[in-house]
């Protein structure tokens, strides 16, 4: 780019015959580049317009190439280190509490606050544009109430995995509970902007095989603030935070 513009420059202030140049003034680089202009016509003569270079440009253009890239490599490895460590001490944080069932006031607090130090650093910026969204997803962290039902003795709870399904070429989601009820619901994802989707439940299945309509009230958003190829950090619209990783990225969700 540096030499485009030298280029540019030198060409358009000063058009002139090629001279010779002494080596003496460029002692410190190799002789200048040379570029030559086509014949043109001018009258009855044929003049070969040359501009010229100084090497020291080209020079210097070639360090600032090799600084910036040495920069841009620097800050990358610096970005992935921050987001590995960032993870790690994010299931360190989420993994004794039971899916956020046993998470006190403090430890909440404590995850929200790494949850919203990986969405700042975020790659990707339109999530629903992205593949990696598509698969199964295991929630390993949530603050919903009505996903965790701490006020209900604990058999009564979802003691198994809880899985939430997307597709975004279908716009299709799927929550999946296991052990003890197998329950599980459909919906609809109607895009917002490229990060937040409507939620509209069309089925429920009790046990897994029972189908039931929904009746038109299971309805809400859902915004993907941080997404990798392992990770996902999702925020509802009721304020509720969803932590997920992924466990099967070719799992489809019925249509």
């Amino acid at each position: 780019m540096a030499i485009a513009a030298a280029f540019v420059n030198s060409f358009s202030n000063s058009l002139q015959p090629l001279t010779q140049h002494s080596s003496a003034s460029h002692s410190f680089y190799p002789p200048p580049l040379s570029f030559c202009f086509p014949k043109q016509n001018v009258g009855s003569a044929h003049l070969v317009f040359c501009s010229q270079i100084p090497s020291d440009h080209v020079a210097n253009s070639g360090k600032w190439r090799t600084r910036a890239s040495f920069f841009t490599g620097f800050l990358t490895n610096r970005k992935a280190v921050a987001v590995k460590t960032l993870k790690e001490e994010l299931y360190q944080e989420v993994n004794p509490l039971d899916r956020g069932a046993e998470a006190s006031p403090e430890d909440q607090a404590r995850v929200d606050q790494i949850a919203q130090q990986l969405e700042t650093i975020n790659d990707i910026k339109e999530p629903l544009k992205s593949n990696l969204l598509n698969g199964k997803w295991e929630l390993i962290y949530t603050t919903s109430e009505s996903l965790l039902q701490t006020k209900r003795p604990k058999f009564l709870r979802p003691n198994g995995k809880i899985y939430q399904a997307i597709n975004v070429d279908t716009l299709r989601a799927q929550n999946i509970e296991t052990w003890p009820f197998f329950n599980q619901a459909t919906a609809n994802l109607v895009p917002l902007n490229s990060r937040r989707v409507a939620v509209k439940f069309d089925y429920f299945r009790i046990a897994g095989v029972i189908p039931i309509k929904s009746p038109g009230s299971g309805r809400g958003q859902l915004e993907i603030t941080y997404l990798d190829e392992e990770l996902r950090i999702s925020r509802g619209n009721r304020g509720n935070l969803f932590i997920l990783k992924m466990v099967d990225p070719t799992y489809k969700v019925p249509l």
